[in-house]
């Protein structure tokens, strides 16, 4: 390992080697989240909330102020719907659409199928 100036000077006016430096043990919050998700079984509700906060973007202000995604359970979407007029548009007009969106974006092994529910 190469010393610096500053550490040789330092050595040489001292007359004492100098300890070496300590390692730098600072981890990032994202750093310690991502690997204590899985050991405490939070990585399901974190992928849950990813979802719930993209929602508006892959549905639309629209269907967003109307609907919310409420669980994911073995690669199924549950969303909830407010009113069956809208539950008709999102299950039969816009299902294959949003359900490529979000396949595309989190991946077709996380989310495999949507099911809309009123409620």
């Amino acid at each position: 390992m190469k010393r610096s100036l500053r550490r040789l000077v330092l050595e040489d006016w001292r007359g004492l080697p100098q300890p070496d430096a300590r390692p730098d043990r600072l981890v990032s919050v994202r750093e310690v989240l991502v690997q204590l998700a899985p050991k405490l079984g939070l990585e399901k509700r974190l992928r849950e909330e990813e979802i719930s906060l993209a929602w508006s973007e892959i549905v639309g202000d629209f269907f967003a102020a109307h609907s919310q995604p409420t669980r994911l359970v073995d690669g199924t979407l549950f969303v909830s719907v407010l009113q069956p007029t809208v539950l008709y548009e999102l299950d039969r007009r816009w299902k294959p659409l949003v359900l490529e969106k979000l396949r595309r974006r989190f991946g077709p092994k996380v989310i495999r199928d949507v099911r809309f529910r009123l409620g």
